[in-house]
C-alpha cells in the first residue's frame, strides 16, 4: 500500500485514492484530511450530492468543508439535468486529467459503487434503448409501481437486483431496459469490456461496527430533519416526477406531503431505508476483491 513516505519520496506514478463505505460512516472527514495530507483536491463520486437542489437530504460537506479543500463535480447539474453513469465517467476523466498535470495524487469519495466502478473498470458500450422499449417499462412502472418493476428485474438479472438500489426506480429501469434490448443482463455487460486506466488506483472501504453504523444514521437523519429537510423536500415536492428525487430522505417525505403517512411514520421510513441503503452499499463493496477494509474506529 501508498504510504507518506514513499509520495513525498517521489517514486510514485499518478495515484487515485478512492476513499468510499456505506452512508454515514465518516467518508466526508477523511477524504479531506487524506486531501490535506497530499495538498490535492477531491473529486466526489455521490450520485446524490450532483444535484445543487439537494443539500440537506443528501449530507452535502458544510461550507467550511468545501472551503478546506477543493471539490470537483459536487452540486454540479440540477435535478432537470439529464445525468448518467456514461456522463459521469466523461466528465471525471477530464477533471482527473487536469488536476494530473499538476498533482501526483487525487482523492476520490462517496457512496456510489457503480460509480467508482466505471472510474476503476469503465463501462461497456451499451446500445440506446428502443423507443418502444422505454416507453413500455415506463408505462408499467406508472400503472404496476415500483414492486412491480423490482420483481420484473430481479427475474430478468437478479445479480443486478442484487447490487442495485432497488428503492431507486431509476436504476431499477435501466437494468430492465438494457435487457429487453440486448437479451443479455446488465450485470454481465457492465464488467464485459474493462478499460485500462493511465494512472494507479487505491480503493479504501471504511467500516463501523453495524450497531454503531446505525446510530449514525438515526443520528444524520434526526440533524438533517433539524437543519430543515422538511422544508426543502416541501420546495421540491412539485417535482416529485423527476427520477433524481426517488431518493431516500425525500421520497419519504413526499408521501407525507401526500397524506399517505404521518411525519412521524416518514421520518422512521427513512432512517429504515438508509439502513437498508447502507446494507446494499457494503454488499456491492464486498463484491470486490480490491479494496483495503479499515475499521474506522481503529
Amino acid at each position: 500500500m501508498m504510504t507518506v513516505e514513499s509520495y513525498k519520496e517521489g517514486v510514485l506514478e499518478k495515484t487515485l485514492i478512492i476513499i468510499t463505505g456505506p452512508t454515514a460512516v465518516g467518508k466526508t472527514e477523511i477524504a479531506i484530511n487524506c486531501a490535506k495530507l497530499f495538498d490535492t483536491d477531491i473529486i466526489s463520486c455521490d450520485s446524490r450530492q450532483f444535484y445543487k437542489e439537494m443539500n440537506i437530504g443528501t449530507a452535502v460537506p458544510s461550507t467550511e468543508e468545501l472551503e478546506s479543500v477543493k471539490h470537483h463535480l459536487i452540486q454540479h447539474i440540477s435535478v432537470h439535468d439529464y445525468y448518467n453513469v456514461s456522463t459521469f465517467e466523461k466528465e471525471a476523466l477530464q477533471v482527473l486529467d487536469e488536476l494530473f498535470r499538476t498533482k501526483d495524487v487525487v482523492v476520490m469519495t462517496g457512496g456510489s459503487g457503480m460509480y467508482i466502478d466505471t472510474i476503476c473498470h469503465g463501462i461497456a458500450d451499451i446500445p440506446d434503448i428502443d423507443f418502444k422499449i422505454r416507453e413500455d417499462v415506463k408505462q408499467k412502472y406508472q400503472e404496476f409501481g415500483l414492486e412491480y418493476i423490482q420483481k420484473w428485474l430481479q427475474r430478468v438479472d437478479p445479480e443486478y437486483f442484487e447490487q442495485v438500489e432497488i428503492s431507486n426506480p431509476q436504476r431499477v429501469i435501466r437494468g430492465i431496459e438494457i435487457f429487453e434490448q440486448t437479451g443479455e443482463k446488465y450485470s454481465q455487460l457492465r464488467i464485459f469490456k474493462k478499460k485500462k486506466r493511465d494512472f494507479n488506483i487505491i480503493k479504501i472501504c471504511l467500516l463501523r461496527p453495524k450497531e454503531e453504523l446505525h446510530k449514525r444514521i438515526h443520528c444524520r437523519v434526526d440533524k438533517m430533519i433539524e437543519s430543515g429537510l422538511i422544508e426543502e423536500a416541501k420546495l421540491l415536492h412539485k417535482y416529485k416526477g423527476i427520477s433524481a428525487l426517488n431518493t431516500v430522505g425525500y421520497r419519504e417525505l413526499f408521501d407525507y406531503f401526500d397524506n399517505k403517512i404521518t411525519l412521524e411514520q416518514a421520518i422512521e421510513n427513512i432512517k429504515t431505508n438508509t439502513r437498508r441503503y447502507a446494507k446494499r452499499q457494503l454488499t456491492w463493496f464486498r463484491r470486490s476483491k480490491d479494496y483495503y477494509y479499515i475499521n474506522i474506529e481503529n
